[in-house]
């Protein structure tokens, strides 16, 4: 069973489901990208009881408040969204866990708020975004944001309505890794139903985000900060496995190989079967890994 959270901010409100006791050790969980805090819905009955897991919806996702109009989501945004809702929750010190772009908001927290994080758990991430190759495509990167937010300004278009079916093959076939399953839970807390259909819930500028980017000497020196509280589980059919991963995104493989040699003893990086949402699709893949390191006592936290 879990209770629905919401915890007001100036534009509105931050939405949350939580688990467990509320005086456990507290687990904040970060979903990814155009997802929403049900990506947890089937790991976290897995995981150890004692603790209070709270998976939050980020601003313009699930069940959050959009961001005022005119403004645009910026990667440091949704870290402030994080550190809201531990003010809120008068959490001084708690085990973050994230999945896709949520570990790198969950990374990215972690840097600012060393002090504040117990344990790091990244699902499908590495704690980082990726750097952009070149100095003319880091420009076009920053262009395009804006560009993006004005021509979504200027259509002003209604949100379209889709039967059930429709909205779910839509949320399919935009994210090949999830299951029929996995969507449905997805869609339950992304999307609201109105006499003409279902309406997704995400706030359409939330593809326009502005990304916080590392070289991959920052990203082993801001790790060292962290070193020994460290988890990162990698799928086999993921997003992020060296030998599929295409050419442009070398930055990957260079930060693995740091892992595996200036880290390797700081920080554990598990390899399991299964795809991008693997946590999602067969928890049971993952959540005895995640429990053996959210229940060790020593700093290592070893396996």
């Amino acid at each position: 069973m879990f209770s629905e959270l919401k915890f007001p901010v100036p534009w509105g409100h931050v939405a949350a489901k939580a688990w467990g006791p509320s005086d456990g050790h507290p687990v904040l969980c970060l979903h990814g990208w155009l997802d929403n805090a049900n990506t947890f819905d089937k790991l976290i009955p897995l995981l150890p009881r004692g603790c209070y897991y709270v998976a939050m919806d980020f601003s313009g996702h699930g069940l959050s408040s959009h961001r005022p109009a005119g403004s645009p989501y910026y990667f440091l945004d949704y870290v402030s969204d994080v550190r809201r809702v531990a003010a809120a929750l008068q959490w001084r010190r708690f085990t973050l866990m994230g999945h896709s772009m949520g570990g790198s908001v969950a990374g990215m927290f972690c840097f600012l708020y060393p002090e504040m994080v117990d344990k790091l758990i990244l699902l499908e991430n590495l704690g980082f975004l990726l750097d952009p190759e070149d100095t003319e495509a880091w420009l076009k990167s920053k262009r395009m944001v804006i560009d993006r937010l004005l021509s979504l300004e200027a259509k002003q278009q209604t949100p379209k309505a889709r039967s059930p079916e429709a909205a779910l093959q839509r949320l399919l076939e935009a994210n090949s890794h999830l299951t029929a399953e996995g969507g449905a839970i997805l869609l339950q807390r992304g999307a609201t139903e109105t006499p003409a259909g279902l309406v997704y819930n995400r706030d359409m500028r939330v593809r326009t985000q502005s990304r916080e980017s590392f070289t991959v000497e920052q990203c082993v020196k801001l790790l060292q900060k962290i070193q020994d509280r460290v988890l990162i589980i990698i799928a086999q059919d993921g997003l992020l496995v060296p030998h599929k991963l295409h050419s442009r995104n070398q930055f990957v493989k260079a930060l693995q190989e740091a892992f595996e040699s200036t880290l390797k003893e700081h920080i554990q990086l598990v390899e399991v079967p299964g795809s991008h949402f693997v946590h999602l699709n067969e928890p049971e893949v993952v959540s005895g890994i995640i429990s053996n390191f959210l229940t060790a006592q020593n700093a290592r936290a070893r396996l």
